[in-house]
């Protein structure tokens, strides 16, 4: 089985944890470490070592972080060298569940791929999805919510009547 260990900023991996369970039940080979501001970061980099070597039973191992770029993700990229081993940055949710269902039974990479398009695939707008792809105002240079102008006919800019492609 693939192992997972969630690299957060704060307590988010623990609560990720929490959720995942919540949801699918209890998980196996999954550990969390959570980076606090005042963290020595080379503690927290022989923790994620560490914890890749606990849930690792030769299958490969996940890490989850929350974003790239931060120091969870750059933590978790500095272990990548250690043999069956992917960072995935930007966690959620769905993408946790689809890790959980396909770890016991696929490879490393078919898992990562999935848990990348889950995680793609359920970040959505609503008001989008239930409006039938309305889009939203954008706030404008003070970020005061904007409202759009309906378009002059005869403007150059006028798309009344246009389809999408």
């Amino acid at each position: 089985m693939i192992g997972m260990v969630l690299v957060t900023h704060g307590r988010l991996a623990s609560e990720f944890i929490s959720a995942l369970e919540h949801v699918v039940g209890p998980q196996q080979q999954i550990q969390a470490v959570c980076i606090g501001p005042d963290d020595d970061m080379e503690r927290r980099r022989q923790d994620i070592l560490s914890h890749v070597g606990a849930v690792d039973d030769g299958d490969g191992v996940v890490i989850l972080t929350d974003m790239f770029g931060g120091t969870p993700s750059n933590l978790a990229i500095s272990v990548l060298s250690q043999g069956k081993v992917e960072v995935i940055a930007g966690v959620n949710l769905p993408m946790l569940i689809k890790l959980a269902t396909l770890r016991k039974s696929e490879p490393l990479n078919v898992v990562v791929a999935n848990a990348q398009e889950a995680g793609r695939k359920y970040i959505n707008v609503a008001s989008q999805l239930l409006h039938g792809g309305v889009e939203p105002t954008r706030a404008g240079p003070t970020g005061a919510q904007g409202t759009k102008a309906p378009k002059e006919s005869g403007s150059p800019n006028n798309t009344a009547g246009a389809t999408k492609k």
